[in-house]
């Protein structure tokens, strides 16, 4: 630790689960995690570590939760936060739509049946043979990000035989509070077209001009872990401009309106994950104004939740190798995995609630800092936190809240293995995406 940075207090009970950051049917039974009524240690024999574990009903409730709150307007997951064929099923379970960033994360929804029709279609840089196949199977949305791609869209839709349905990505200049890399819609940055430069007015022109687009509607995401209303607000008051704008100038009124996700989740004891209700609640009344006071009909309102549904769901298990006390600073932790399968510390600086899960312990807490076991001094779980300081090698550590981003955002560094998956629910365990081998690493190799 740094001379001017104060270490952080330890928390009252070591042993806590604070159900605001851990999973809905999380507890301790005679001291040791429980996900789902699974024990954790059975998990670990059974499966090996790490291993992500998610909680399948409180994925499904806050599914639920969700289409409630936002009835009468279409709710589209964010597929990027993690998607495999479960999620998938699940998400036709409740009634959600999917977002699609890729060829490949369309392919998953297409193997297990997804209706197409409920599924939008995003990207910076969608390749002809992604358009191609989103024509193909019929999106029901297509955002387009560029005049390339409208242009290539149009050409492609043309030749198919196609009109798909599409929308204009609109950076809107609002820069909301959350890390530089996460804040998507300020001007300086790869994604949109901007509203300020006159760029989104253009796009629409040109979009107007093509017979084989059908335009039906803005699209608008200022960022990721966002906790209020406050930046959705002025998006939306620009782009009810952009829409009157529109109006005026073609005679044509947008039906929909898609202000994207980004919503936050509790990570750490300090945080503060915003009610769905009040989410809702708030945006349909933001949306609402704005257009009354534009003299607009009120869109169709989309959202896009990923991280809010599937992170919090979340847990990431991994057994104790070494614990390496540093005097006078804080003791070393390392874990069997680290930044392959969770980069997100070292590419945010992301902060992370972790336990010891395999027993109870009332001993004195130990300043810790958890880190996996590559090749990088950067490796770090979690950067500071309290363990118990009996702590020894074969103990589990669990990490609240890595449902979303952690397997996604997975690689090979250093060849470990990609983690299995497993969903818990009822006593009962399932993996839903097998953990790779080293035969895995090997393959395609020649």
């Amino acid at each position: 630790m740094l001379p001017h940075e104060r270490p952080p207090l330890p928390p009252a009970d070591l042993n806590r689960i604070n159900p605001a950051i851990w999973p809905r049917t999380s507890g301790r039974t005679d001291g040791t995690l429980t996900i789902g009524h699974v024990d954790v240690r059975d998990l670990a024999r059974e499966h090996g570590t790490p291993l992500f574990v998610l909680d399948e009903h409180d994925v499904r409730a806050r599914m639920r939760d969700y289409v409630t709150a936002f009835a009468g307007s279409d709710v589209h997951y964010a597929g990027k936060a993690f998607l495999c064929r479960e999620i998938v099923r699940w998400l036709h379970d409740e009634g959600l739509g999917l977002d699609v960033a890729s060829g490949g994360e369309l392919a998953v929804a297409l193997s297990v049946g997804f209706p197409p029709e409920r599924i939008t279609m995003h990207g910076n840089n969608k390749s002809v043979a992604e358009l191609t196949r989103a024509l193909e199977v019929g999106v029901g949305r297509i955002v387009v990000d560029s005049y390339e791609e409208i242009a290539r869209l149009g050409h492609l839709a043309e030749r198919h035989g196609k009109r798909p349905k599409v929308m204009i990505r609109v950076t809107t200049g609002v820069e909301a509070h959350t890390h530089e890399f996460i804040a998507t819609a300020h001007d300086d940055q790869k994604f949109g077209l901007s509203l300020s430069a006159g760029a989104a007015a253009e796009a629409v022109r040109r979009i107007l001009a093509l017979p084989s687009l059908e335009l039906v509607g803005l699209h608008s995401h200022i960022g990721s872990q966002i906790v209020d209303t406050a930046g959705f607000e002025v998006a939306a008051r620009r782009l009810a401009g952009l829409l009157v704008q529109i109006k005026d100038e073609h005679g044509v009124v947008l039906p929909e309106l898609d202000l994207g996700g980004g919503y936050g989740i509790a990570y750490v004891e300090d945080d503060e994950a915003p009610d769905v209700k009040e989410i809702a609640d708030g945006l349909r009344e933001i949306v609402t104004k704005v257009c009354e006071d534009a003299g607009l009909p009120v869109p169709r309102l989309t959202v896009e939740p990923g991280r809010a549904i599937v992170g919090p769901g979340g847990v990431t298990l991994y057994e104790v190798g070494t614990v390496k006390d540093v005097e006078g600073l804080r003791t070393y932790v390392s874990v069997d995995g680290g930044m392959s399968d969770n980069v997100r510390t070292a590419l945010y600086g992301a902060d992370y609630t972790v336990t010891l899960a395999s027993r109870a312990s009332t001993a004195e807490p130990m300043l810790s800092r958890v880190v996996g076991k590559h090749c990088e001094s950067g490796d770090i779980v979690v950067r500071d936190c309290f363990l118990p300081s009996d702590l020894a090698p074969g103990d589990l550590l669990a990490v609240a809240a890595t449902g979303a981003y952690c397997r996604s955002l997975a690689s090979n560094y250093n060849y470990l293995p990609k983690p299995a998956v497993v969903a818990v629910a009822d006593g009962a365990a399932r993996v839903i995406v097998r953990g790779e081998t080293e035969d895995d690493l090997l393959r395609g190799q020649l």
